[in-house]
């Protein structure tokens, strides 16, 4: 290569970089909420659900020194005064946390940071807001742009310069048609400063050395078994190539099918075509083994075998078996920007938006898939196979944070223990990350990444929604709502999770009056049936 051209081509590559960070940084604003760290931070009288599946036990004080949590020490008994002789030291900060519940940081591994050039139109402010606001301190950001965004909203996150959950970066693995292209792509995703790579599908010659290659460099890996690929790449098949993990549910039916190699598509049927597309995938598990049968036996043996992680993200889907409930979710008016909504509702063009008819029989075909795929994932639980949790909000009227915390009530419907959901949130989550040396439970030693709330998740986790739980004050007779996390802690930095909502309560309320909507008036997906 010619000497001017060598010196062009450095030129490119070091200004690409510097102008993204310089986007970027206008793009999320700096860091203007929480207080700390603090020198020596503690926090008083609170039940711990340390996330190991031990049950709560307390009150107990926590010990927080700058990042570090540095003792927990038992300091009496449900009901009865605290034994003064028990407490550690003052600290510079201390918050009464008698009577809440003290849990781990939560972990997010399906994530996505939108922005305002995307098709949902969202600042990642807002994303991280409801995100912090519901506890999450650790996200797992599939794809959200060109590695330089991703990497460097990862960096300032550590430096906690953003109020935001801390980043595990895994781009998406895609515009390669070569072996050798497929090598030098995931090279460079690792180079980059990526923690992973998210997978699609493709060609298995070049998918088969991406994998390879993925595993010679020690760059973790998970996939969406995308339906044009799945006939050659289904979770059998990937999993036996090194893949860690698998996103959804695609291509684990089809590595269940005993009848047939391809789904039973109509002959009609136009993968693009997302009526189509979502339709016929709730169709889909009822073609697979039935449980307790050799072959449902064979590939979870074999999964469990290759210690494969199961993320199925039961959020996302829960509207094409009850649209109605999704679309009125009463957080929805407050907390879901116009520019959100509108991707939500009908489109032949936005992702997810497949609600051309969504009939009675879509919804039948749903709840029947829900059945089968969550008897897998619980009996997957049970014998020993890690299963995460990861909410892939900002479609299907699935809003951040919110369908976060929704993904518990699902796996609690699956068939777990409150225990074994928080479990899967945080320490689960932080081993299929790699990261469970620094989060995931509440230990001496670890990050301190805390959830404070006022009520008890494991009796109920809608008390874990920003907009609470209903119940009954039996001393005043009056319906109250009560929860909402109450504080966030991350990297021993304390956010108020109420200010957080707040924040985007106003960011929606002011996005509305732009848009010349009236704020105090409902969404609507359609506009109201004509009278004659």
């Amino acid at each position: 290569m010619p000497f001017s051209k060598l010196i062009s081509l450095l030129a490119i590559l070091v200004a690409v970089p510097f102008q993204s960070v310089l986007a970027q940084e206008q793009e999320v604003p700096d860091r203007a909420e929480g207080e700390g760290q603090y020198e020596r931070l503690v926090l008083r009288g609170g039940y711990i659900i340390d996330g190991t599946g031990a049950p709560a036990y307390g009150p107990a004080d926590i010990v927080i020194e700058n990042d570090r949590i540095t003792q927990i020490r038992v300091v009496g008994t449900p009901g009865r005064p605290i034994n003064p002789d028990r407490r550690p030291a003052r600290g510079d900060r201390e918050i009464d946390v008698h009577g809440k519940y003290i849990l781990p940081g939560f972990i997010d591994v399906h994530s996505h940071i939108h922005s305002e050039n995307s098709g949902q139109g969202v600042p990642p402010e807002y994303i991280f807001k409801l995100l912090m606001a519901h506890g999450v301190t650790t996200i797992r950001s599939l794809g959200s742009g060109g590695d330089e965004r991703i990497v460097d909203l990862k960096r300032r996150s550590a430096a906690n310069e953003i109020t935001a959950p801390r980043i595990v970066a895994f781009p998406v693995f895609s515009g390669v048609d070569t072996v050798e292209g497929a090598r030098e792509r995931v090279r460079e995703i690792k180079a980059n400063g990526a923690d992973g790579i998210k997978f699609f599908g493709a060609p298995k010659e070049i998918l088969w050395a991406a994998l390879d290659e993925a595993e010679k460099i020690g760059l973790e890996t998970t996939m969406h078994h995308a339906q044009p690929d799945v006939t050659h790449a289904n979770v059998l098949d990937t999993s036996a190539r090194g893949l860690d993990s698998m996103e959804h549910w695609y291509g684990l039916p089809e590595a269940l099918f005993e009848d047939r190699v391809i789904q039973d598509y109509p002959y009609d049927y136009i993968y693009t075509d997302e009526g189509d597309r979502f339709t016929e995938a709730g169709r889909l598990w009822k073609q697979a083994a039935l449980p307790g049968t050799d072959k449902w036996n064979e590939v979870m043996q074999t999964l469990l075998d290759r210690d494969f992680a199961l993320n199925p993200t039961f959020t996302i889907y829960v509207a094409s078996r009850d649209l109605m409930r999704m679309s009125r979710a009463i957080w929805h008016d407050e907390y879901t920007l116009p520019v959100l909504w509108d991707f939500y509702r009908p489109s032949p063009v936005a992702h997810g938006s497949y609600w051309f008819y969504w009939t009675t029989q879509h919804e039948v075909d749903w709840s029947d898939n829900y059945y089968r795929w969550m008897k897998f994932i619980n009996e997957y639980k049970n014998r020993g196979g890690k299963v995460g949790i990861g909410s892939d909000t900002g479609y299907i009227y699935s809003l951040y944070g919110f369908g976060y915390i929704q993904e518990f009530e699902l796996l609690q419907e699956a068939g777990f223990h409150p225990l074994e959901v928080v479990r899967a949130a945080t320490l689960i989550n932080a081993e299929i990350l790699k990261m469970d040396d620094q989060v995931g439970s509440i230990q001496v030693g670890k990050k301190a990444d805390l959830a404070i709330v006022d009520e008890n998740p494991l009796q109920n986790f809608k008390v874990l929604y920003g907009t609470g739980a209903i119940k009954l004050n039996d001393d005043t007779g009056l319906v109250e709502r009560v929860g909402g996390v109450r504080w966030t802690i991350k990297d021993g930095i304390v956010y108020d999770a109420f200010r957080l909502r707040a924040d985007v309560r106003n960011m929606v309320r002011r996005a509305k009056v732009a848009a010349g909507m009236n704020p105090d008036k409902p969404l609507a997906i359609a506009n109201t049936p004509r009278e004659e």
